[in-house]
């Protein structure tokens, strides 16, 4: 343990670019996000990931091997070290950012059908998107945060992507491949609104099917005054059909997970530039 600190002390500049990737990527990550996770514990989570990477990244070899320019063997770096660390950073946030895009399509999901059962004014504060959230947007999210934690994927997130980040990315590799990084991020919104649309379909596509038929009685006997009762039997239709798809919906987001994460993993290894 001694002789670890004293190797984090003798080679501080690296350390702490492994660590400016650790915490934005910490700090953007959806559970991580919420004010209720004390900032003693993020920072403490990052020291940890921080303090675990490091015997394995070297400037010597490896995708960090480019940052020797900048970084002498003594621990002594130039002021270009601040951009590094800027770039480091950055690279962090986007694997944090791509995170949030998969929880937004459980959000948006939820918006989609919310506004038809009567639900859109109905906004309570998000504590995983720090943002007001239609009800049944945080529903869907909580149940998709169950299913991260409880599958693993946020041990995944750590113990491989975060990994893997480190073994192709570097600053450079993402001005060179910035074009490609921009399709990246690109392809995950569009598959935010596919996602988000299959989610909310089929309690759209009931509830419109609801509203046709209130319609067409109401048209038929306009003395029934069935839009009165048409808000009940939305909400109550609603709720017993996302009791019904609750167990493929757990399927459904996990298999989300599943499909992101292999889209991440296969961005890295598209722009892979070494490794440690």
């Amino acid at each position: 343990m001694g002789k670890m600190l004293e190797q984090i002390v003798s080679s501080a500049p690296v350390f702490l670019l492994v660590a400016a990737r650790c915490f934005t990527m910490i700090m953007t990550t959806p559970l991580f996000l919420s004010r209720t996770v004390p900032r003693i514990a993020k920072l403490a989570l990052v020291f940890y990931m921080s303090f675990l990477l490091f015997p394995h990244v070297t400037i010597s070899a490896g995708t960090f091997a480019p940052y020797s320019k900048f970084i002498s063997m003594d621990g002594s770096f130039s002021l270009e070290y601040v951009l590094l660390l800027l770039g480091e950073g950055l690279i962090g946030v986007i694997l944090g950012f791509f995170i949030q895009i998969i929880f937004a399509s459980f959000s948006t999901a939820g918006q989609f059908f919310a506004f038809q059962m009567g639900f859109s004014a109905s906004e309570v504060y998000d504590s995983l998107s720090q943002v007001e959230n239609p009800l049944m947007g945080q529903f869907l999210n909580f149940m998709a945060m169950l299913v991260f934690l409880q599958n693993g994927w946020l041990n995944r997130l750590f113990s491989s992507a975060l990994v893997t980040s480190f073994q192709t990315l570097n600053v450079f590799s993402i001005i060179d491949h910035s074009e490609f990084i921009g399709r990246f991020m690109a392809k995950g919104i569009s598959l935010l609104f596919a996602d988000a649309f299959l989610i909310a379909l089929p309690i759209m596509g009931s509830l419109f099917l609801i509203n046709v038929t209130v319609g067409i009685l109401t048209k038929a006997a306009p003395q029934m005054n069935l839009l009165s009762e048409g808000f009940p039997i939305l909400m109550l239709t609603s709720f017993y059909l996302i009791i019904i798809l609750i167990p493929y919906y757990m399927e459904m987001f996990n298999s989300t997970f599943k499909e992101a994460f292999r889209i991440l993993f296969k961005t890295f290894s598209s722009i892979r530039v070494g490794g440690i």
